[in-house]
């Protein structure tokens, strides 16, 4: 296979089950909603809007937002020319193959922050009076008329993926933690932030035969 085949290849299918998962949770979950994955508390799907980072990570507002997403695309198209630069050159699929799914990552949550505001009747919205992110009631469907519940790079990213492997209230009588709520892993993800996640990992693992000759910008 073509490497610049495998690279639109392994974009294309991630991209495909990150946005498939994005847009049926939205579709069909309330904001909130957690239900267990085959009944099993340590899996479960639920469903929060992050504005802002990876893993629920947010700053800045609204101008964060702005910047989260204007940096996400010049990443985007270095990425892309770093994908020509490597074909031609010959690059290794242990290079090529990880850098892709990190690709397809990024790719993934930045159309949500860019079109979701656009193509979902309802969503999070930034409040500018109380500089706060508003959440919603009820269940989102797509518009038909790009007339959404906000407007361009104002749309938030969907997560689902919740792994809580320890969910833990700590016995009153336990000495300075008593009564504490531990829970681990508490962050929600998605598809998307899984592919940037096990593309850096392979990338590091495989990272003698990815860059024997270190980094060739």
């Amino acid at each position: 296979m073509k490497k610049s085949v495998l690279i639109i290849l392994i974009t294309f299918v991630i991209l495909f089950l990150d946005q498939a998962s994005k847009i049926y949770i939205k579709t069909n979950f309330f904001l909130g909603e957690s239900i267990p994955v085959f009944g099993q508390n340590w899996f479960k799907l639920t469903f929060v809007e992050n504005p802002g980072m990876a893993y629920g990570f947010q700053f800045g507002g609204l101008l964060g937002k702005y910047f989260l997403v204007i940096v996400r695309l010049a990443l985007i198209g270095f990425m892309i020319h770093l994908f020509i630069k490597w074909v031609k050159e010959g690059k290794s699929n242990y290079l090529l193959v990880p850098m892709a799914i990190i690709f397809a990552g990024a790719i993934g949550n930045v159309i949500d922050g860019m079109f979701y505001g656009m193509f979902f009747d309802s969503g999070t919205v930034f409040d500018e009076a109380s500089g706060r992110w508003i959440d919603y009631d009820g269940v989102s469907k797509i518009t038909s008329s790009a007339n959404g519940y906000s407007h361009f790079m104002k749309g938030c990213v969907v997560d689902m993926l919740h792994f809580p492997l320890v969910d833990w209230w700590v016995p009153e009588s336990w000495p300075l933690i008593g009564g504490k709520h531990l829970e681990f892993f508490k962050y929600i993800f998605n598809v998307a932030d899984s592919a940037i996640t096990v593309g850096a990992i392979l990338l590091y693992l495989f990272r003698k035969k990815a860059l024997p000759n270190g980094l060739d910008f």
